[in-house]
């Protein structure tokens, strides 16, 4: 029977770091699990409970990343990947969990990917959901672009921004480009209370959101993807932006032992799928 997602906070060298977790104690590896930009853990939920109902004895952990959420920012000025791998890793360290799965989606794919190339000894699986890399000219336009550093300001113009941040990104790819050729038609609008609660957690990250979607867009994914040796899962998900599953065999063919999946957007599907997976990994 699942017992529901628990909430902790966990102290490292930045400070505070605030993770959901769910499961058991079974045999099986932990699962740690790196969300998307912008937002926190909370985005895992669905997917954790999903994972929970179909695997009760595996432990779940979803930290937030530095500077999202409720975890303390990130003390370097401009954090590349390796520094928020580097912080998991530390955060494994506080935990005691000496070798773990791993499971990321978009900023949190870039992330695990790392952490499996920093310390291949710690991981056993890799599951990565919405991994990319982008060309040279579209980097620098989604770095000019698409994170432009917020602060609150006298007329509190940061909340209509951040509600239409998160809306935009439900409708066009990238979300500034508002016209026919960049509208997502995969996506459904989320409903008025997911983005009242993706407009807030934009908000508790407001200062140092920038920062992580910046090393997205500097991650050279292609060559890391390359020296990750452990298995490793590319999920494509049927409401995912297409260009991203539109990569995904050129990025398959790069990882030594990978593979790659179509599912739905339904979390149970996905869920499925990752313990599937994570279990032939095991064995």
């Amino acid at each position: 029977m699942s017992r529901g997602i628990d909430r902790a906070f966990v102290r490292i060298d930045e400070g505070l770091v605030h993770l959901r977790r769910a499961g058991g104690e079974g045999a099986t590896r932990p699962l740690v699990m790196i969300h998307a930009s912008p937002g926190s853990s909370l985005g895992l939920a669905p997917l954790m409970s999903a994972l929970q109902a179909q695997n009760p004895g595996r432990s779940l952990i979803a930290p937030d990343t530095l500077g999202s959420g409720d975890s303390a920012p990130p003390t370097e000025a401009e954090p590349e990947i390796a520094y928020y791998a580097g912080a998991v890793a530390r955060l494994l360290d506080v935990l005691g969990l000496e070798r773990v799965d791993l499971y990321g989606g978009h900023t949190g794919a870039r992330i695990v990917c790392e952490l499996a190339v920093l310390h291949p000894e710690r991981v056993g699986a890799v599951v990565m959901d919405g991994i990319t890399e982008y060309p040279a000219a579209q980097r620098d336009e989604l770095l000019a672009n698409y994170a432009p550093p917020k602060a609150p300001d006298d007329y509190g113009s940061q909340f209509l921004w951040a509600f239409n941040f998160v809306r935009d990104m439900s409708l066009h790819f990238p979300y500034y480009a508002r016209d026919p050729q960049h509208r997502l038609t995969t996506r459904p609008v989320p409903s008025a209370q997911s983005l009242h609660d993706q407009t807030l957690e934009v908000l508790k990250g407001l200062a140092h959101y920038h920062k992580t979607y910046n090393a997205v867009f500097r991650y050279p994914a292609r060559e890391r993807l390359s020296q990750l040796t452990q298995p490793a899962l590319l999920l494509e998900t049927a409401t995912e932006i297409p260009s991203l599953n539109e990569a995904a065999a050129e990025l398959r063919a790069l990882l030594p032992s990978g593979r790659a999946v179509k599912v739905s957007g339904a979390p149970q599907e996905k869920a499925a799928a990752m313990i599937a997976f994570l279990d032939a990994a095991a064995a």
